[in-house]
């Protein structure tokens, strides 16, 4: 590859050695949402201590979003790097994750020329290569007409508030991007850094969370008065009755995802489901049939999708097996796609970047990076142009480590990425 001088005076300045210690470091701050603080504290204190401008955004004191500036001489197109300072499990989380407490999900390591770790892969090594990205920029001496902005956020990871789990201590994306934008963080475009193989994502999925409620008889049953047989739609118990509207969701969802497929400018949305929880009864009284037993239901949406068509989808499916019950929707958050004319400049910069350094066109990103959601929501929908584009792939297939190598090649993408984008004429 040929880079120009100002190229070459930039990856001078990159310490992979540096890289390599602030992806460890940050992943062995143990972060899981809600536990952002000392993560936060740790970029804070390290932007400043490169002589970045750096202040915190919060809107709950012990969860701060960190935002840090590389100033331009005035003119140019500004640009956000934006990744995710939580992780996706707690150590106490084992009705999700029997092995909740594995070293795995809490702390990282090298293996050779792997970082493994949970949270290296989702998504603090990402955040080093665009950190280490803006130090070479700096202490290069490069000056760029636009500002470079460095945001890390809290509350990527949905906590959604839900019957008693409220606020403050269930609080998902208000704390987190959104809050970071509206108080300052705003740029002519954004790059969140996530996953993606490098493949470039113009769009991502909304979410509608429900809450399907089956009701069993108004009297609970002491267990030596249940009869039998009888139809499962018929049973006293709610959960009992659940069963057969599980099986019946698992089928919609599969109809579901193929109905609702969307292919668009920015990618692929396959927007799929999952039965995320289940509650009916307490562990500690069993002896008596339940009324009432409920589903939590994660429905993925496309920018094409209204969530209260959804509402009446499975509202239907209670209606099918002749079940009484509720359908809640309790967490909406719409899906947006940037808008193929105004980040073109942006998806250009990476585009060329990538051309430059590895010689081909970005391929388009797998469904699945387009499927979930990586905070250019927020971005989209505030009319700041977004796409998600960076190294390593999602954690949500079972990956768990990074290889130094696409690290590395990461900040450098980044790096060509800002010196082309915020060296452009903003008007």
């Amino acid at each position: 590859m040929s880079l120009d001088a100002r190229a070459q005076k930039v990856f001078a300045k990159i310490d992979v050695d540096e890289l390599v210690k602030v992806t460890l470091d940050l992943g062995n701050i143990d972060s899981p949402t809600g536990s952002e603080g000392p993560v936060a504290d740790y970029v804070h204190d390290w932007l400043v201590r490169q002589g970045f401008q750096a202040r915190k955004i919060a809107l709950v004191p012990d969860r701060p979003n960190v935002l840090g500036t590389l100033p331009g001489t005035g003119g140019g197109r500004s640009l956000v790097f934006n990744s995710h300072m939580d992780t996706t499990i707690h150590k106490d989380e084992y009705w999700t994750t029997r092995r909740a407490a594995d070293p795995v999900f809490h702390s990282a390591w090298r293996e050779g020329d792997v970082l493994v770790g949970n949270g290296v892969c989702n998504d603090k090594g990402p955040m080093a290569t665009w950190l280490l990205a803006a130090k070479a920029l700096k202490d290069s001496g490069v000056r760029l007409k636009g500002d470079v902005l460095l945001m890390s956020v809290v509350g990527e990871i949905g906590v959604e508030p839900v019957d008693e789990f409220q606020p403050p201590a269930y609080l998902a994306k208000e704390p987190g991007t959104r809050f970071a934008i509206t108080h300052g963080g705003v740029a002519d475009f954004a790059l969140v850094a996530e996953g993606t193989d490098f493949g470039i994502v113009g769009v991502e999925a909304g979410k509608a969370f429900f809450k399907v409620t089956v009701f069993g008889n108004d009297l609970p049953i002491y267990t030596p008065y249940i009869a039998r047989p009888t139809p499962i739609e018929k049973n006293p118990s709610a959960i009992v009755r659940m069963a057969p509207l599980v099986q019946r969701i698992e089928e919609w969802a599969y109809e579901y995802e193929q109905q609702h497929r969307y292919e668009g400018p920015g990618g692929v949305v396959v927007p799929r489901v999952n039965i995320g929880a289940i509650r009916g009864g307490v562990p500690y009284k069993i002896t008596k049939t339940v009324q009432q037993c409920a589903v939590y239901v994660d429905v993925r949406i496309t920018p094409a999708q209204d969530p209260l068509d959804v509402r009446e989808e499975l509202r239907g499916l209670l209606a099918g097996l002749g079940l009484e019950g509720e359908v809640e929707l309790y967490t909406y958050r719409p899906a947006f796609e940037a808008d193929p004319r105004k980040v073109a400049p942006l998806v250009g910069a990476i585009t060329r970047a990538h051309q430059g350094l590895l010689g081909t066109t970005p391929k388009p990103a797998a469904p699945p990076f387009s499927s979930m959601w990586r905070d250019i929501n927020p971005f989209n929908e505030m009319r700041i142009p977004a796409v998600t584009y960076g190294p390593g792939i999602s954690v949500g297939g079972g990956n768990f480590g990074m290889k130094i190598a696409d690290l590395v090649t990461g900040t450098k993408l980044y790096a060509l990425t800002a010196l082309e984008l915020c060296d452009q004429e903003r008007r």
